[in-house]
């Protein structure tokens, strides 16, 4: 059996629409529906309700859902045996969020094209739930999820770092380089242009700022952090980013760090599908990625 109409049922089982699986895996919609229909024929069974709103399992593709994709995670480890002995090659797909994206990946990436010329790293920048839904699917290799716990079925993650986190403004704001440290009850008072929902120290701080009894903290919320940190460059507002994604406007004095309440660290978990074997690229991104933050962590001691 041609494994990639076993691709194409996990992906429409996903997607539950035909448009979606065509999308993601890059095909006319046409031919998805041409392979499915080859494999229902193949097994003799109907896989797909095809109903208004999607298309659903049956409770035929229910059952052999999981057994295609022990066939597909097979014909994974059988390439990645058979190149055992070889140099490291391939593609890996990392997701992660722009606030490692930005600060930490390309960092990796060069260090790796030194280490592993061969390798072939491709960001998405993504939010927790969509890498946990494309390292489910397979279209990730692996994510970093900047979540204080990492509890999601079939995912198995590790922490790998903690990012310190700044409570910003600009060099001219009434907070700035104040000598007296500013209370929740003050903070609770001023504008904040944060990361978008998902973010979870932007989310964070947001709960804690609404939790101030009579409290009614503006928040503006971006998703893109550099929009956040242009905000409050332009004396608009605070907002808080971890140290490593502001380090060189704090130097320049573009921004100041203000003078506040303790924040907690920020977690780095790497995280992989937990039956998947990684392939010999996708193990040594996640090498070069934990001896990355390794040696960040030494450098910020």
């Amino acid at each position: 059996m041609d494994t990639r109409l076993l691709q194409t049922f996990t992906a429409l089982a996903r997607t539950e629409s035909f448009t979606g699986a065509a999308a993601e895996l890059q095909l006319a919609q046409s031919t998805v529906t041409v392979q499915i229909r080859a494999l229902e024929k193949a097994l003799g069974t109907r896989l797909f309700d095809r109903l208004a709103r999607g298309a659903l399992l049956t409770d035929a593709g229910r059952r052999l859902l999981t057994l295609a994709e022990g066939v597909l995670e097979a014909e994974s480890q059988l390439f990645a045996a058979a190149t055992e002995d070889g140099p490291v090659t391939g593609t890996v797909v990392v997701g992660a969020g722009e606030t490692l994206c930005s600060a930490h990946l390309p960092g990796v990436i060069a260090a790796l094209r030194s280490l592993h010329p061969d390798v072939e790293v491709h960001l998405e920048p993504c939010g927790t739930t969509r890498a946990v839904e494309g390292l489910r699917s397979g279209r990730l290799d692996c994510a970093l999820l900047l979540e204080e716990q990492v509890d999601f079925p079939g995912i198995a993650a590790e922490r790998i770092a903690g990012q310190s986190l700044v409570l910003l403004c600009a060099p001219e704001h009434p907070l700035a380089d104040r000598a007296r440290p500013a209370t929740w009850q003050e903070l609770a008072r001023e504008s904040f242009f944060l990361h978008e929902q998902g973010c979870s120290y932007s989310d964070w701080l947001a709960e804690r700022l609404q939790a101030v009894p009579g409290a009614r903290p503006r928040l503006t919320r971006f998703g893109s952090i550099e929009a956040a940190r242009s905000c409050v460059a332009a004396g608009l507002g605070l907002t808080v980013l971890p140290h490593a994604n502001v380090a060189e406007p704090l130097r320049d004095g573009r921004l100041t760090a203000v003078r506040g309440p303790s924040l907690p660290d920020v977690s780095v978990h790497l995280a992989r599908h937990r039956r998947r074997r990684p392939s010999r690229a996708a193990n040594a991104v996640a090498a070069q990625v934990i001896r990355h933050f390794r040696e960040a962590g030494r450098h910020a001691d």
